[in-house]
């Protein structure tokens, strides 16, 4: 059974960074792509980037394009989400999720498998 577990989110001052972790359990992860979503109140979850474990090759959104950075420790099984330069509309419930890689980039949500609980962001202005 696949577990992803997300932590470190918390409240930040605009321009301020936040480091989340995703701990990934139950099996191996060398074939899964992992991705990062966002959902704020009242919109639609929104891809944030992935990465896939097999070389670390990474993918962001537009929105977030050079200010977050996706990477992962093989040995502790975890996918970080490195996010600077945050901003008001980064506020969020942010949720990593995990598939099996099969070619591509894959953004859609309903494309992923397993889903972990979600951690709130939330940036003041």
């Amino acid at each position: 059974q696949v577990q992803l577990v997300e932590s470190g989110g918390g409240l930040v001052q605009a321009g301020g960074s936040l480091r989340l972790s995703c701990v990934a359990s139950g099996r191996t992860f060398s074939a899964y792509v992992v991705g990062w979503f966002r959902q704020a109140p009242g919109k639609e979850r929104e891809f944030v980037g992935s990465i896939r474990w097999s070389d670390g090759i990474s993918y962001y959104g537009d929105s977030v394009k050079g200010r977050f950075t996706i990477s992962r420790d093989n040995a502790k099984n975890t996918v970080y989400l490195q996010m600077n330069s945050l901003k008001p509309e980064d506020t969020a419930v942010y949720y990593c999720a995990a598939r099996q890689w099969v070619g591509g980039v894959i953004t859609t949500m309903t494309s992923y498998a397993y889903w972990g609980q979600g951690t709130q962001v939330t940036v003041s202005s």
